[in-house]
């Protein structure tokens, strides 16, 4: 069938499974913020839109009199970024999907957009095009990309033009946001397009409508393309592809629609910070918790970094990368084209969550019981109940719990002086 340019329509297209199997993505905050690298990747507009005292107290101390944002450009090297190491260590990360920041609210483009003149990474900066080098990696490494987008842009004279006529006028939308989007779209044929910089103005000024219905007809990634729901205000949670909410969403009970959780590394930020503390880092306990919950709630896990402005994914950001990719080496098959079962987690703790595949269930507990016993009271066990522990070798013992569900005896683990990795998965075959 053909989309039609309207939300009834839009919605009712069916979300390419490919995206709900994957489960887990990397997001990339990359661009002239991380130069300054400092509060966060919105630091042009607490400088020049807010006018934070720190933030110009910060400019003061390290750069000279008279200095404009502008001067950041040529300043955003990517001197040491290798397009191929990125896509090896998000391969280990267990990332099935990758999204980069094409464009954020500054406006400065990471490729050659063409109604960008000098404000992007061509242009200026690293000339180098940066989307397309990290998607020519990113699918010899067999991982999907996404793009994100802003929509809007603090400082742009046409933006604000529009604005000023309370969105009644398009110029900035027929001359920037659009030809850019089909450039990315038929230059780089994304996986997934995730926008932003949406909530200042409705849909109908955003053009949003008519470009879906485009990418949905007639580009070249109409069977496969994925959005999100940032594509005009009061959108978000409501129409689009899959839902995002809000920056760290975290739903209390099962979603009806596909959703997203993005989270990020860097407590305090999405672009990277210089001055970013050890105890600001998201550690590898929230991770694995943040990746249980999100997928036992039937979401996907997109997990952020910030690369220096060299290119640079920070010593940190890789461990914890790599940590979740070790995780998930064993637990994988708990995670990946995983589906929500009856139960989420147990009532009596948010500490053991549920996923299914078919007819097997598995139970993701986040901490070792003290006495190796895993009590289960969602489970219905039967006599052919089978119960494995992924990353162990042979059958684990169980009995019927008093009352409901059941007790399983877990393998004995020698103490170690470290702690212990966070977040095992039993596989339960032949329960209800």
């Amino acid at each position: 069938p053909r989309y039609r340019p309207d939300w009834a329509s839009l919605d009712a297209r069916p979300l390419p499974a490919w995206f709900d199997r994957a489960k887990v993505g990397v997001f990339v905050h990359w661009g002239v913020f991380s130069v300054p690298a400092w509060g966060s990747e919105w630091f042009w507009w607490h400088w020049q839109g807010l006018h934070d005292a720190a933030c110009e107290r910060f400019v003061r101390r390290r750069f000279p009199p008279g200095t404009t944002y502008a001067e950041f450009a040529p300043l955003f090297t990517a001197h040491d970024f290798q397009p191929r190491q990125w896509a090896q260590l998000f391969q280990r990360a267990g990332a099935r999907y990758v999204v980069l920041t094409t464009k954020h609210h500054e406006g400065f483009t990471n490729w050659g957009s063409p109604v960008s003149w000098n404000w992007n990474s061509v242009d200026t900066g690293p000339h180098r095009d940066l989307v397309g080098e990290l998607g020519e990696a990113l699918r010899e490494s067999n991982l999907r990309y996404g793009l994100y987008h802003s929509l809007m842009e603090w400082f742009n004279p046409l933006y604000l033009a529009d604005k000023q006529s309370d969105f009644k006028t398009q110029n900035f939308v027929l001359k920037k946001t659009m030809p850019e989007l089909y450039d990315l779209v038929l230059k780089y044929k994304p996986d997934v397009i995730w926008s932003d910089g949406d909530w200042e103005a409705p849909d109908s000024y955003w053009n949003s409508t008519s470009f879906l219905a485009w990418l949905y007809n007639d580009s070249p990634v109409k069977d496969t393309v994925v959005v999100n729901d940032r594509w005009g205000r009061g959108c978000s949670c409501r129409h689009g592809g899959f839902y995002n909410c809000a920056d760290k969403y975290r739903p209390g009970t099962l979603p009806e629609h596909k959703w997203e959780m993005c989270s990020s590394l860097d407590r305090l930020s999405w672009g990277y910070r210089s001055n970013m503390s050890l105890a600001e880092v998201m550690d590898e306990t929230s991770m694995i918790e943040e990746l249980v919950q999100t997928v036992s709630f039937g979401g996907n896990y997109l997990l952020n970094v910030g690369p220096t402005k060299e290119g640079v994914i920070v010593p940190i950001f890789q461990e914890r990368l790599l940590a979740l990719g070790r995780w998930l080496d064993t637990n994988g098959e708990a995670i990946y084209e995983s589906q929500p079962w009856r139960v989420q987690m147990e009532n009596t703790t948010d500490m053991v969550w549920y996923t299914s595949k078919g007819p097997l269930v598995f139970a993701i507990f986040l901490f070792w019981p003290q006495d190796s016993v895993l009590c289960l009271s969602s489970p219905i066990p039967s006599p052919d109940t089978q119960v494995t522990l992924l990353g162990f070798s042979g059958t684990l013992k169980w009995q019927n719990q008093p009352g409901k569900g059941m007790l399983i005896t877990l393998p004995y683990i020698v103490p170690s002086p470290l702690p212990p990795q966070s977040g095992w998965a039993v596989k339960l075959e032949g329960v209800k």
